[in-house]
């Protein structure tokens, strides 16, 4: 029976007080009397509006064990990735995993499986399978419909999955980056409700003045915080907070819990804050999770003041899951289902011949990476031409970007890239938004060819390889991975993913500690500038998201739908 302030989100008051739980329930509160600061406080767990748990490179429990030290009591999942990978298995796979742990997953029918016609999938999730899911109780919603010109042209079958949703009154997500005006009102106009994806405050005004609910996302990629941020003042009933994608080293520092902070420090409104962070998802999805009321499920958070927000404990359904930053959510140990099924490859794959003749026949697409975004820019480059060939030029950050198809044996796709800033070998990874083929970018054809062997190897995984002698520093790093038992050597690091090619039910503080030494190797051997270069180059094959990417099957076009050719002719 704990004695704190208690926040009142409802009423917006605040009062010292006692709470009394009964059968994992509220039953009755009791005044003590005015709010009292040097006491802390009460209110409700803080709720992840928007999350895909794989790209966490957790499973369910363990994604889990990190989340509720930080406030966390439930998500909104979008099983997006594995359905891809695993398809309607998948699916089931995470809302079995979810339910082992004291933790609120909601899960949502995964709505573009494949994403596009663009690319190879493992699997795909036609209308009946999202009619199936959607009859599930442990489905609350239909996930981001991220075809949105599917939408706009009426395609009969994203039409039937929206349909499906409508019949069941189950809520639907959506994806629709730079849709503004008239389209963006179609879009709404079918039925979709959020969006995620607005990456501008003028994009997220338009929508949000459309009736749309804000999500404003800030991941270990994509982080939109700042420029959204000033929409909560105004509509502070359509504004939620979500993280999308966060990789295991920012999930172990923080979660919901640090955008209320961030909003507490630029003035906003305390209710305003907590109706985004608590209360708004809630609604809006109609989450089993309590509002500290009467009869609710008895989850919330004690916390130490409404500034810093540093949780004491956090309570799911009754029951303490963390406190004073220790998770008491177990352990676990998960199956590993996968789909892995591409031969090693060779370096001469990777190579991309200038012309017939050998001779280059002009510029050449370039994708642009962009720091903390996943939209790309198209930049038109001279090629550096050796022996006839296309190779990356490292003097000016231009660099090889290939895509290799997990599912079959096919030739690799290549491409070349700008901002990532490597000076030596390569980088690759499983984990590649939506399909899940491998991705990788590097600075010679050998070393691409060995970190995508590696990973392939693996069945799944995040690599990387030096390709020249190893730093002085190399030592340290040695020493410290023997300690997390990494399978690497001085010149090549390797976390293994072997759910899905996609998580690892390894203890998730482990995990995190490995991926924070993968993402050093990456920047101080490597020399990649982005702040996660991993959850960057997972999104170089992210086709929805313009403007320039490139899939298993080519490069593509984000603004026209197209495939377009590297060389551009003279």
């Amino acid at each position: 029976m704990p004695t704190a302030n208690i926040l009142n989100l409802f009423d917006q008051t605040i009062y010292y007080g006692t709470l009394t739980v009964e059968n994992g329930r509220i039953a009755r509160f009791e005044r003590l009397g005015p709010e009292r600061a040097d006491e802390p406080y009460l209110l409700p767990g803080f709720v992840d509006a928007h999350v895909h748990i794989e790209s966490s490179l957790l499973t369910p429990p363990q994604f889990a064990r990190l989340a509720v030290v930080h406030g966390t009591v439930a998500t909104v999942s979008d099983p997006h990735e594995i359905g891809n990978v695993l398809g309607v298995p998948g699916v089931e796979y995470m809302i079995q995993e979810g339910k082992r742990v004291p933790f609120k997953f909601m899960f949502g029918a995964p709505s573009c499986v494949p994403a596009t016609a663009f690319e190879t999938a493992g699997a795909t999730i036609g209308v009946s399978d999202v009619r199936y899911l959607l009859g599930l109780k442990e489905i609350g919603y239909l996930a981001e419909m991220m075809n949105f010109p599917g939408v706009l042209q009426q395609d009969g079958e994203v039409m039937a999955k929206i349909a499906l949703a409508n019949a069941f009154n189950k809520p639907i997500d959506g994806h629709a980056p730079g849709l503004t005006g008239e389209d963006a009102q179609r879009y709404i106009d079918a039925g979709i409700t959020t969006d995620h994806e607005c990456f501008t405050f003028e994009e997220g005004l338009d929508k949000a003045r459309r009736g749309m609910h804000i999500l404003i996302r800030e991941g270990s990629a994509a982080r939109n915080f700042e420029a959204l941020i000033p929409l909560l003042s105004e509509f502070p009933t359509q504004i939620m907070f979500c993280s999308d994608d966060k990789h295991p080293d920012t999930l172990a520092q923080g979660h919901i819990n640090q955008l209320v902070v961030r909003a507490r420090a630029k003035g906003h409104s305390l209710w305003n804050i907590l109706r985004a962070a608590c209360m708004n998802p809630v609604l809006h999805y109609r989450l089993p999770v309590g509002l500290l009321r009467e009869g609710d499920p008895a989850d919330y958070i004690l916390v130490e003041d409404l500034q810093s927000f540093r949780v004491r404990q956090t309570v799911i359904n009754g029951e303490i899951v963390a406190e004073d930053g220790q998770s008491r959510i177990p352990d676990l140990r998960s199956a590993a289902l996968n789909q892995f099924n591409c031969s090693p490859k060779e370096p001469a794959e990777f190579i991309v011949p200038a012309s017939t003749d050998g001779e280059a026949t002009g510029l050449i697409r370039v994708i642009e990476a962009l720091d903390g975004q996943l939209i790309t820019n198209e930049l038109h480059l001279e090629p550096k031409l050796e022996n006839g060939q296309l190779v990356p030029d490292v003097d000016r950050d231009l660099l090889k970007l290939a895509v290799v198809n997990r599912y079959e044996d096919m030739p690799p796709a290549v491409a070349f890239i700008k901002n990532f800033g490597l000076k030596q070998g390569a980088i690759a990874s499983s984990v590649g938004h939506d399909s899940h083929n491998i991705t990788a970018v590097g600075c010679d054809d050998a070393s691409i060819c060995r970190a995508v062997n590696l990973v392939i190897e693996a069945g799944g995984g995040l690599s990387a390889v030096a390709g020249t002698a190893p730093h002085e520093h190399d030592s340290e790093l040695m020493s410290r991975r023997t300690f997390l038992h990494l399978t690497t050597t001085a010149d090549e690091q390797l976390l293994p993913l072997p759910v899905a090619g996609l998580m690892t039910d390894t203890d998730g503080y482990e995990i995190a500690a490995q991926y924070t030494l993968l993402d050093e190797f990456a920047k101080a051997n490597l020399g990649s500038v982005l702040a996660a270069p991993y959850m960057t180059l997972s999104f170089m094959a992210l086709l929805v998201i313009p403007s320039l990417k490139l899939s298993d099957r080519g490069l593509f076009n984000g603004n026209r739908f197209i495939f377009t050719p590297l060389q551009i002719v003279k």
